[in-house]
């Protein structure tokens, strides 16, 4: 294959490809993540080899051990660890988990320092997967509490958000679920799995988040009545109440809320008192939020008066 021909394979032009030109042997070599986009729980690695002026592509998959893929996928949610807590969590000694990280660092999945690893950050990452990371421990606690009110066979709405994501994979703990979403991510993570049912919106799919959104979206969700309805926000004020930054999200939000038994905002302290560009619902729209941390005394007033249940992380259940 050409050495330009490689390059445009790969979305690019000869000079921006990164690929490790080696002339050894007169062959060019390049890594390739396939499926990794959305903490796909098993990420494949595929190694190209070209040469030069032949017209032929030879491959390689790699396919990760669970436990490999488990240790990518924590990384990824947080950005940056250190591999003697990694050992600890994934109960295996260090020299473990350390042959784990050069393999993985040989692939170009991870960079491997001295006592920690940590995500290759790149230009092309999308903001989703980097908000992922952002107060990832919060938003793991948050899920598990949420989790613990959703029982086999419920069904459940959820908007598209790192939180709900995270909250999805503690719903494989569950079976017999239908789930309605406008989320690729979180169809992905529950379909085909458990007995589960999943139906997805349609609509005009963004690019950053993998989500549908738009008045068939909107429309398709309308059409359903579940007994939890649970969404993410950008913002909540005593004053404003829930808010987000964009009109499709928080229209989408909106009419999730509205069909749910339960209808529950999942949101870290991070978002309290934080303005955004649209109110998503008044407080009469919601009666649960779950977080990390209490409110300020102002917001905590305000949920109070409206009646709304809060419920923090780690703390009692009502």
């Amino acid at each position: 294959m050409p050495n330009n021909a490689r390059a445009r394979s790969h979305g690019q032009s000869p000079a921006q490809s990164p690929a490790c030109q080696s002339g050894r042997g007169g062959k060019l070599w390049d890594f390739v993540s396939l499926g990794v986009k959305f903490l796909n729980p098993r990420p494949i690695c595929v190694r190209i080899s070209a040469s030069i002026g032949q017209n032929h592509v030879t491959f390689q998959t790699v396919q990760l051990s669970a436990r490999q893929s488990d240790l990518l996928r924590t990384i990824r949610e947080r950005g940056t660890a250190a591999l003697a807590d990694l050992a600890r969590e994934f109960n295996v000694s260090q020299e473990t988990i350390r042959r784990d990280v050069k393999r993985l660092a040989a692939e170009g999945q991870v960079l491997k320092r001295h006592g920690n690893v940590s995500v290759p950050y790149s230009i092309g990452e999308a903001p989703f997967e980097r908000r992922l990371r952002e107060n990832a421990e919060a938003k793991r606690a948050i899920a598990r509490r949420a989790a613990e009110r959703v029982e086999d066979g419920d069904t459940i709405i959820l908007d598209t958000g790192t939180t709900t994501s995270i909250f999805a994979r503690e719903l494989l703990k569950r079976a017999n679920l239908t789930v309605i979403t406008n989320s690729s991510d979180i169809a992905r993570t529950l379909a085909t799995v458990n007995g589960n049912r999943v139906y997805m919106a349609g609509g005009e799919l963004n690019g950053d988040n993998g989500a549908a959104f738009g008045p068939s979206a909107i429309d398709f969700v309308a059409q359903f009545r579940a007994k939890h309805a649970m969404v993410t926000i950008a913002g909540l004020t005593a004053e404003l109440g829930p808010m987000d930054s964009h009109l499709a999200e928080a229209e989408f939000a909106r009419m999730v809320l509205s069909r749910g038994e339960n209808r529950v905002i999942l949101t870290d302290h991070s978002k309290f008192e934080r303005t955004a560009l649209i109110r998503v619902c008044g407080f009469e729209d919601f009666n649960r939020l779950v977080t990390d941390a209490a409110p300020p005394p102002a917001l905590a007033a305000r949920l109070d008066e409206a009646g709304i249940a809060v419920e923090i992380a780690g703390g009692p259940q009502d």
